[in-house]
């Protein structure tokens, strides 16, 4: 238990039977009335988002999460196999508890599993992911307006807005926060 003045970003509470992780936190003192901390939190499991006012003095619980890095080993069908880099333990999650990050995987890609208490919350991507191009229109010439982009698939399955000189088959880096175009790889 800690005093919500102590309230820290990145921190991860229990409140309300849910797991959050504090994304920004302000403390407010209004002229009239008692200060309080306006907090944005995100629920671990549901992946929502929620604004939250504690009065000042209240006392949360930290939430412990473990860290285990894992291996991406392979897809089948809707289950997705990592495996423990320490112990070579396998896990299975699906293709729910997964949600959009699935696009992002690829074998033997290094992935952050968070679990609280046995309970698998998710993953922890790197930052930006290699990713080989599967399918796109060849650039029009004369096309050249300014940040001209056309859409492109990738061998995940995840739809990529490209710029016009991008072929199939070659490699970009593709940012794991908006699946947007980082560069060529």
């Amino acid at each position: 238990m800690f005093n919500v003045n102590d309230i820290k970003n990145g921190m991860t509470i229990l409140f309300e039977d849910n797991i959050y992780t504090v994304l920004e936190f302000s403390h407010v003192k209004p002229g009239k009335g008692a200060a309080f901390v306006q907090a944005k939190l995100k629920n671990l499991r549901t992946g929502s988002i929620v604004e939250k006012r504690f009065n000042s003095g209240v006392k949360l619980e930290k939430a412990m999460i473990e860290k285990k890095n894992m291996q991406f080993l392979y897809a089948n069908g809707d289950s997705y196999t990592f495996m423990d880099n320490n112990t070579y333990e396998q896990l299975e999650l699906s293709s729910a508890q997964l949600g959009d990050d699935k696009y992002y995987l690829k074998d033997g890609l290094e992935v952050i599993v968070t679990v609280y208490q046995g309970e698998v919350l998710g993953v922890i991507l790197p930052e930006k992911v290699e990713l080989q191009i599967i399918a796109t229109e060849p650039a029009v010439k004369g096309n050249t307006t300014n940040n001209a982009q056309k859409d492109a698939t990738v061998e995940t399955g995840l739809m990529v807005r490209v710029p016009l000189f991008i072929e199939q088959g070659e490699v970009i880096v593709v940012s794991t926060k908006d699946g947007s175009y980082a560069s060529r790889a």
